[in-house]
């Protein structure tokens, strides 16, 4: 950790191929034995140090042969194609755990559990998500497709509203339980289908979840 403070307070979509629910949430197994995973992230207002990441977009690819705490994970990170070169720097420090107090971000955490780390991504990202909709729609050209959904009841087909109440996480406070479809190309490719996704506020710092 360096003496860097920043801030971000954004919008999060994610995308996991758990069950509804997500086993990992509740310091549980992931339904499937393995996790991968995509995750969108919208910069409502944000800085490292004296560089603004006002209005920025990332988006990152994640892949566990097991559970994430066991390690040996892959991950690819994608940084709108807008930032200077300033902001890319900044984000790719915050992404990658650095300048962050040990465990205290999410960031910081799945970085401690990576065996490879693809180069990063600038391109364009097209992302939208409303958290209190449960909708969301990702885009990275000829890298990640993703969209998400609330969960409908089986037998009404209404809309089903559950949230996590998160006490003491890394990542969010609140988060909204839907689903999601994704397909990533590259540099890691795989296919998610009507299963667990979340949609959430961030509001982080390098000490972890701002009150």
């Amino acid at each position: 950790m360096t003496d860097v403070n920043w801030t971000i307070k954004a919008r999060e979509f994610a995308n996991c191929n758990c069950s509804y629910g997500c086993p990992c949430q509740f310091n549980g197994l992931p339904t499937h034995g393995d996790c991968r995973a995509v995750v969108g992230i919208q910069i409502d207002s944000g800085h490292h140090g004296d560089t603004r990441l006002d209005g920025l977009k990332v988006a990152g690819i994640f892949k566990w042969p097991g559970p994430i705490h066991e390690g040996k994970g892959e991950a690819a990170i994608v940084v709108d194609e807008r930032a200077n070169d300033a902001q890319r720097g900044a984000l790719l420090r915050i992404l990658s755990g650095q300048d962050t107090e040990p465990g205290a971000t999410i960031f910081n955490v799945f970085a401690s559990t990576l065996e490879k780390v693809h180069d990063p991504i600038f391109s364009k990202i097209d992302f939208e998500v409303d958290v209190d909709g449960r909708r969301a729609r990702l885009i990275v050209p000829g890298v990640i497709e993703t969209r998400g959904e609330p969960i409908l009841n089986p037998v009404t087909g209404n809309e089903h509203r559950a949230r996590i109440d998160m006490i003491g996480g890394f990542e969010y406070k609140l988060a909204e339980v839907g689903r999601g479809w994704s397909r990533t190309q590259k540099p890691i490719g795989f296919e998610l289908a009507d299963s667990y996704g979340h949609f959430c506020h961030l509001n982080l710092s390098q000490s972890g979840i701002v009150s």
